[in-house]
Formats: structure tokens, sequence, C-alpha cells
């Protein structure tokens, strides 16, 4: 469901904020994932990959790691995240070297970024793909041997 609003003159006790006089109501929208706040195309993993970040404006690279990670894109945490909109050229270091153009999607300020994967070649695609099917299974598994004790 997507929540929209509009203007309403009268203010009743039935979702509208005091405040502006605005009321909320849902309405039917696609989503990929139950949460309806969630717009990914893909399942992120909470994973922490090393990755090295370069952008137009950096002249060397700045270190860091992903706090998940998703066919389609990642978060990295960062006390100095860029802006929305800046393009940048990620390497993630997994079994192998994955590059990859993305875009800044997010900024939380003092926190992170989310980062939406634009461009990689087919070969980085399915080393992503392998190592998250390899991450979700031993979570799944490590989840299993928790809840067994």
């Amino acid at each position: 469901m997507r929540v929209t609003s509009s203007f309403r003159r009268s203010r009743d006790t039935k979702g509208n904020n005091k405040k502006t006089g605005y009321a909320l109501r849902k309405r039917p929208g696609t989503m990929s994932n139950n949460d309806s706040n969630d717009r990914r195309q893909h399942a992120r993993v909470k994973v922490s990959v090393p990755v090295e970040i370069q952008t137009v404006a950096s002249g060397s690279p700045i270190r860091g790691a992903t706090a998940d990670l998703s066919l389609s894109g990642c978060y990295i945490e960062t006390i100095f995240p860029f802006p929305i909109g800046t393009n940048l050229d990620l390497q993630l270091s997994i079994e192998t070297t994955v590059l990859i153009a993305a875009t800044v999607v997010t900024c939380d300020p003092q926190v992170g970024n989310g980062i939406r994967f634009i461009r990689m070649l087919p070969e980085d695609r399915e080393a992503i793909e392998a190592f998250l099917e390899a991450a979700q299974q031993a979570q799944d598994s490590g989840s299993r041997a928790l809840s067994a004790r």
C-alpha cells in the first residue's frame, strides 16, 4: 500500500494531521517485498563485505564495508555519507573483486548511504549471486542451530 496525502478543510479524528490539515489515506501499490515501505527488487542479506569507493571528486579510494547486500544494491555505513545522486565506482571484495558502477539513493547523515547498482559485468553479477546464496544459507543454518538449543 502506498500512503498519499490530500488537503482537507475539515478536521476530524480519522487520520487527519491536526497540525497541517492533511489526511493520510492508503491506496494500492506494487511492492516487491512484504514490507510496504520496501521497494527493493532483491532480498537483502546482512553481511559485511569490504568495499572500496571511488568518486570523480575523490583522489584516492575510500574504504569501508557493507551493512547489507543484494543483487541490486547495498548499504554502506559511514559517518561522512555521499549526497544523493552521487555516482560511484565500487570494488566489492568477496571471493573475487567485483567492479560495479553505482549511484547513491539514500543519505542518512552520520549513518551511511543506500546504494543502487547500475552496471556490472555478467560474471560479476554471478559472483555476487553465488556469494549471497552462500551467505544466506550460512545465516539460515546458524539461526536454526541457535533455535535448536
